[in-house]
């Protein structure tokens, strides 16, 4: 009998790998299972040997900083490099913009009831690095994790590897939004995107379209599209809401900020390059809409060496267009909580020595 192919077809198949996972576990067997990140430290969260591939990332953090998700960064570093292969603020990595954290799960990955998740493949031929550095100034009580890796007895010749780059800007008239600009060869595997308008109510920078630029080719590109909802599977300025597939979805629609983040997975339709690839967004009708704030986390597969990167926008820089009267608001709750979390650690010390 013939059956149709299946994501778990090779469930059927034996296996030739180990698998093998990093965690924060505690190592003296109690139950603090998690590190602390001081202000401006980082803390190396994976650091092993290849061949091998990652295959699952999960993370959970505990902080007063309510802007954790922007000024938290991870970076990830294949084979010993130098400029890291992975760069952008935590929550932007998992999939949701404006620092905030949205219940969404897709395919790849997602936020589930308090963690995060990726299932994007990570290979590596010689060594996986993966560190996060707090950019806050309030301290990162607890930040658990897994990351759970198969080691191989080799890894094929020109494997692409698993990329991922933050960038911010405001829209300029008459100048596509740049999500990507690399160099090399590979496949484009999607973006997060996150979108704030100028005046609150109106969505018109949704007008803009994808322009997806392969190997220097001119204008207009093969990949070419009929608005920014529309490259999102949606429609109508995303007139249905919030909502969460496989491979798209909307997890922020605030009208009264005029505020849009949004997520498209290429799994099925991967974009390939041999040379070069530009992915950018159009904004409003004919780049009409300028002043936008405009952020996203392109994905992407390519053979090594990839284009360095000028790294991220200091943390200040990287904070939401809330208004003045709720950043102050969530500054001040953060000096609470930083106190609450202090006296928690306290008590919870003084109640483990009278153990």
């Amino acid at each position: 009998m013939m059956t149709g192919p299946s994501m778990m077809e090779h469930l059927l198949k034996l296996q030739n790998f180990k698998s093998a996972q990093e965690s924060s576990y505690d190592r003296t067997g109690g139950n603090d299972d998690y590190v602390s990140i001081e202000p401006g430290d980082k803390a190396v969260i994976c650091d092993v040997d290849g061949p091998g591939q990652i295959s699952r990332i999960w993370v959970t953090v505990a902080s007063p900083d309510t802007y954790v998700r922007r000024t938290c960064v991870i970076r990830m570093f294949w084979d010993g490099e130098a400029s890291p292969s992975v760069e952008a603020p935590l929550g932007d990595f998992f999939g949701v913009g404006f620092g905030m954290y949205k219940h969404y799960t897709a395919l790849p990955m997602g936020m589930s009831s308090g963690g995060y998740f990726c299932y994007f493949p990570m290979p590596f031929a010689k060594s996986a690095r993966i560190e996060v550095e707090n950019q806050s100034s309030k301290k990162i009580y607890a930040f658990y994790y897994n990351i759970t890796y198969h080691k191989l007895e080799k890894l094929e010749k020109d494997t692409p590897y698993f990329h991922a780059l933050w960038r911010h800007d405001e829209t300029r008239r008459d100048e596509n939004y740049l999500l990507l600009d690399a160099e090399g060869r590979g496949h484009y595997a999607g973006c997060a995107m996150s979108m704030q308008g100028r005046i609150p109510f109106s969505l018109w920078f949704l007008e803009g379209d994808e322009m997806i630029y392969v190997d220097g080719e001119g204008h207009p590109p093969a990949v070419h599209g009929t608005g920014t909802e529309d490259y999102f599977n949606s429609g109508w300025y995303f007139s249905k809401g919030t909502y969460s597939a496989p491979f798209h979805g909307l997890t922020v629609k605030d009208w009264a900020k005029a505020r849009i983040s949004a997520y498209r997975f290429h799994i099925e339709d991967p974009i390939p390059f041999e040379k070069s690839i530009r992915v950018t967004m159009e904004h409003g009708g004919s780049n009409d809409a300028p002043g936008c704030y405009y952020d996203s986390t392109a994905y992407w597969y390519q053979v090594e060496p990839h284009k360095p990167h000028a790294g991220l926008p200091n943390p200040d820089e990287r904070l939401p267009r809330d208004p003045p009267l709720e950043l102050l608001g969530r500054r001040v709750a953060a000096n609470v909580l930083d106190r609450g979390f202090g006296l928690g650690k306290t008590l919870s010390s003084i109640l483990s020595k009278r153990k």
